[in-house]
């Protein structure tokens, strides 16, 4: 799953994104390892804490990122928030959260954008295209696999931000524009 709905209103959407079995299974073996480790060995218990310490930081490492993307009409922003077990773990509460926070109507498109994962073979990720030419990922990390999860996000988010409506808008706006062109020319008769 690429992301869930959390909620969604006329006003307000927020997706959110937890770390995936394939992760938790990593955690869970790399740190069993450790406790392995401490358990089986002889040393002392300096080193048992050490091999148990060490592999749960390589363990949380591993662990992907908690994402939030919370899009808010009435307040004309979108926020994408992640949270990162590892960097909490490391500035002692102080860090771990990042926020990155944007006008709505600066959003021009949302697209899908396949990543070369490495070991794994292709991954997809929600891009936010901005009237700037800034891009910026909706999740840090891509999904393996299943496009068609990721596509849907996509599709949500563009008919909540109703960007279907303003192309087709355009895209009209721009029909006329060339018949009135096509009109002011003079004809040509035979």
């Amino acid at each position: 799953m690429y992301m869930l709905v959390e909620n969604r209103t006329s006003s307000c959407l927020h997706l959110k994104r937890s770390p995936g079995i394939r992760s938790w299974s990593l955690f869970v073996g790399i740190a069993s390892i450790g406790l392995a480790a401490a358990y089986y060995s002889a040393d002392s218990l300096a080193w048992k804490l050490f091999y148990m310490a060490g592999c749960f930081f390589v363990a949380a490492q591993n662990l992907e990122q908690w994402e939030e993307a919370v899009f808010d009409k009435n307040k004309g922003t979108v926020c994408l928030k992640t949270f990162n077990l590892y960097k909490k773990i490391l500035t002692f509460s102080k860090g771990g959260h990042e926020q990155v926070v944007a006008a709505l109507n600066e959003i021009r498109d949302v697209n899908v954008e396949e990543e070369t994962v490495r070991y794994f073979g292709k991954g997809y990720v929600v891009v936010l295209r901005f009237g700037t030419g800034f891009s910026h990922p909706l999740t840090q990390s891509a999904v393996l696999g299943c496009r068609s999860d990721v596509e849907a996000i996509a599709k949500l988010i563009t008919s909540f931000l109703e960007l279907d409506r303003l192309e087709s808008q355009q895209d009209l706006s721009q029909s006329s524009e060339t018949e009135a062109s096509d009109a002011d020319e003079p004809q040509d008769t035979y």
